[in-house]
């Protein structure tokens, strides 16, 4: 398997879909604590219903010092109908009190310090940190999941297993932007279900693992 030439072949994929919510952000903002906030409302939510209720709340918050200004219920109403709203209207409750108390107001850079933070796992505190700060990181959500090991580039059984495969066998310098371009190609192409093997690019590099559809092949 040719993973550069998967990866040259979805750089250029990347360029005809619609970017995904978090880069929207980072360009419209260049605003670390933004981008923060958008890629934990992101975690199990349509992009097109993060970007909706993001573009809202930035009217309304522009720092972490403004989430004080407001309860939980209030927070709910702001983020609704991102998933999990409730949970995650309590860790931007939270935020503010954390960042002042370990981080002096100042968003992390680092994945070890962004984990600290009321509701960040690993794959939002590696996102944050490629995009929000141009550092290198293996982001893994479920796309990349399901995507490196449908295509038999990993054998992992969990986000945590991928991430840590790709830091072993994926060369750094594509780390960047791996998680944009499997995003962006599991949403539009390499779906969960019923994904579109026929018109597929990297078709001939794809072992498909575990898709039962007829254009599946031994391997």
């Amino acid at each position: 398997m040719d993973i550069v030439k998967i990866y040259r072949i979805l750089e250029k994929l990347f360029l005809s879909y619609p970017a995904p919510v978090v880069d929207l952000i980072e360009e419209q903002t260049k605003d670390p604590f933004k981008i923060l906030v958008t890629t934990m409302l992101s975690a199990r939510t349509k992009d097109q219903t993060t970007s909706e209720v993001v573009q809202r709340l930035f009217k309304i918050i522009d720092t972490s010092e403004d989430l004080k200004k407001y309860s939980i219920s209030e927070i709910e109403k702001m983020i609704y109908p991102v998933g999990f709203f409730r949970n995650k209207a309590r860790y931007l409750k939270e935020l503010p009190a954390v960042l002042e108390k370990e981080f002096n107001n100042i968003i992390p850079e680092e994945v070890e310090a962004l984990v600290q933070l009321p509701g960040v796992g690993r794959k939002t505190a590696n996102l944050v940190r490629v995009i929000a700060f141009k550092k290198p990181a293996v982001c893994v959500d479920v796309h990349v999941h399901r995507i490196t090991n449908r295509i038999g580039y990993v054998k992992t059984k969990t986000p945590y297993e991928t991430e840590m495969a790709l830091r072993r066998k994926l060369p750094e310098k594509y780390w960047m932007m791996f998680n944009s371009y499997l995003v962006a190609f599991g949403q539009n192409h390499c779906t969960p279900r019923n994904p579109k093997c026929s018109s597929c690019p990297i078709y001939d590099e794809c072992r498909r693992i575990g898709v039962t559809t007829k254009y599946s092949k031994a391997y």
